[in-house]
């Protein structure tokens, strides 16, 4: 039962934050919309806040498996490239962008929030960089570009990116900045090649 209840709680968590943002969010309604005691909230997570970093666990664990699987083939810029566009509108339709967002937006006013979230955020700057090595690594691409500062950059436009939608209702100028990224993709081949190492002669004894 109590497993039961905690996994309700962060459900409703979940559901409290995309709906009605950090500031709509309380004991009180995360648990009128899992159906318990709002005393339950603190009994079972201490607070509101790690509830809430409770559920963002929970969905960061969920996406890092799917997105695993969706970069795991990517051998290519471009098919990087469409796999970055299927993972940004998979977790916009799910609405992962807007818990990772509003924690990140709650802890500009609440400072000991900025170190539990900006950890969460590593292991996905890991996910970039290390599918980013695999993808470009030893290129010149990788030299002028390096992996560590297009997953630093990665990461400020997802976040970026939900806050444009508020003004981009209908989404095409942040589907245009995707598709422009795909039409370069193929243009940046040249960089991503992989020359082949030179060896040396071996020295003759004399």
């Amino acid at each position: 039962m109590t497993a039961d209840t905690k996994d309700r709680l962060i459900e409703a968590a979940t559901a409290v934050l995309k709906t009605h943002g950090y500031g709509g969010t309380s004991a009180r309604t995360i648990a009128k919309e899992a159906g318990v005691n709002s005393a339950l909230v603190f009994y079972h997570f201490g607070g509101v806040d790690p509830l809430l970093l409770a559920a963002l666990d929970q969905s960061s664990a969920q996406r890092m498996a799917r997105h695993s699987a969706t970069v795991a083939g990517v051998k290519s810029l471009e098919e990087l490239a469409e796999a970055a566009t299927r993972i940004y509108r998979d977790d916009l339709e799910g609405g992962h962008i807007t818990l990772f967002s509003e924690l990140v937006a709650a802890a500009v006013a609440k400072p000991e929030l900025r170190e539990p979230v900006s950890q969460r955020a590593e292991p996905w700057l890991a996910f970039i960089e290390e599918t980013l090595e695999r993808v470009i690594g030893g290129t010149a691409l990788a030299r002028l570009t390096p992996p560590r500062d297009l997953a630093n950059a990665a990461i400020t436009f997802y976040l970026g990116v939900n806050l444009f939608t508020v003004l981009d209702a209908d989404l095409s100028r942040t589907d245009s900045v995707f598709a422009m990224v795909r039409r370069l993709a193929p243009r940046a081949k040249l960089l991503t090649m992989r020359l082949p190492s030179r060896r040396r002669a071996p020295r003759t004894s004399q």
